[in-house]
């Protein structure tokens, strides 16, 4: 694995190689001046990166969950204990805002108080329909039962008042038969009438019970035993007293399982192309600086995004703490040192020891002619060092430091570029 960043490598060395020149002096004393050998080795490329530590599995410590029933979206902590308090299941954890929700149940009393009145005057006035109505069919039939004795006694008389009497006999009896069926029709009507407001009533009812179970949940309670955990919002924030906590995930804290573990860290989009799945993490712990763990990369992101106060990109990582350990514990702070490539044997120097001119890379090297500018090809570079693939071998000696006659120093290119050459000595 290559990494060439050419251009921000010679940016570099140039300015590495402007500072030595200013600082070292144009004569030196012999014994001023630091010659050293390239190592030979194992040469390693990580890329490093501060992370947090957090478990891998843990429990939700939920609020309410059908809080979207009664009209409310949004919840406010107004207490919540210490963040790494020990609970036991059942222990007190947060205590949630119910204000909107006791605003509710107030309105809900007074709903419930008038669907009863409602109530109470439909029966009164079906009872009173019904009665009135009982009472016209009393009076119809006695009506009936009278027109029929004319009719019977209009047997001698003129025809004409016989067939008044039968006339009125007809009409009293439809009439009362009319109120039967409509009394049956306001029966109906009552039975209704009831049914929707005792409906109504039943509503609020299972309403206001709902209600007064829901208020005795915004006091949150740990679902098992552990560490409480504050959760975080969008962005990284914990979740605190005063923080909004939406009522469709009314998460308020976390309970992790402390016995798997995992550090999450956040890479620039410039490194982020050199990580991958699989690679060996050597991780360290600002609270124990003595210790070291190791890890695996588990999850790189495919999507970047923006962090606060950073204009530019990163992408989450997320790294598998390999051992066990009872002193881990949530939000501690890691430095990951992902190792991204190594080679088991190879020629590298220091970064100090490389000067750059006119765009070709160079170190000052001894020779038994004496010293000269030899240009040198550079390969994988990390933070401190840098391999050379060609220009110089292990039993060199190069100077870490600029050499007194410096600018009297000829070049010692690589390969046959005499134009290469010349055109560098024209420069001087």
């Amino acid at each position: 694995m290559r990494f060439a960043r050419t251009g921000l490598i010679i940016v570099v060395l140039a300015a590495v190689a402007m500072a030595a020149w200013y600082y070292v002096p144009g004569k030196q004393d012999d014994d001023t001046e630091i010659v050293i050998s390239p190592k030979v080795g194992p040469f390693k490329v990580s890329v490093t990166t501060t992370g947090e530590l957090r478990a891998k599995n843990s429990i939700k410590i939920r609020g309410p969950r059908n809080v979207p029933a009664t009209g409310i979206y949004q919840l406010n902590i107004a207490d919540i204990v210490p963040e790494g308090t020990l609970v036991m299941k059942g222990d007190f954890v947060a205590q949630l805002d119910k204000s909107d929700l006791s605003g509710k149940l107030k309105d809900l009393r007074l709903n419930i108080q008038k669907a009863e009145s409602q109530y109470e005057q439909a029966q009164l006035d079906s009872a009173l329909n019904l009665s009135q109505a009982r009472d016209n069919l009393i009076n119809l039939d006695y009506s009936a039962e009278e027109a029929k004795l004319r009719k019977e006694q209009s047997v001698y008389e003129a025809p004409s008042v016989r067939r008044q009497a039968e006339i009125d006999y007809e009409k009293a009896e439809r009439s009362l038969k009319q109120a039967r069926k409509n009394y049956q029709t306001q029966v109906k009507q009552a039975i209704a009438k009831m049914r929707e407001v005792e409906a109504e009533l039943r509503s609020h009812e299972q309403k206001l019970t709902v209600f007064q179970d829901l208020i005795e949940e915004f006091t949150v309670r740990a679902p098992a035993d552990g560490m409480v955990i504050y959760s975080r919002e969008y962005g990284g924030r914990k979740r605190v007293v005063g923080s909004v906590v939406s009522a469709w995930n009314p998460v308020v804290a976390t309970l992790p399982d402390l016995s798997e573990m995992e550090s999450f860290t956040y890479i620039n989009e410039i490194d982020i192309q050199h990580v991958i799945v699989g690679q060996i993490v050597q991780v360290g712990l600002d609270a124990l600086p003595d210790k070291r763990l190791t890890g695996i990369v588990k999850e790189v992101a495919n999507v970047g995004e923006k962090r606060q106060n950073s204009d530019s990109k990163v992408f989450e990582v997320v790294i598998g703490i390999n051992e066990k350990d009872t002193t881990l514990r949530p939000s501690m702070t890691t430095s990951n040192d992902i190792l991204v490539s190594e080679i088991e044997s190879a020629v590298f120097i220091p970064l100090e020891s490389i000067q750059v001119q006119d765009s070709v890379t160079f170190v000052y090297k001894q020779t038994p002619n004496g010293t000269v500018k030899q240009q040198i090809e550079l390969g994988l570079i990390n933070e401190n060092e840098a391999i050379v693939e060609r220009g110089i071998n292990s039993d060199d000696a190069i100077y870490l430091s600029t050499p007194p006659d410096a600018d009297q120093l000829g070049f010692v290119l690589l390969g046959d570029n005499q134009q290469e050459r010349r055109e560098l000595e024209a420069g001087l």
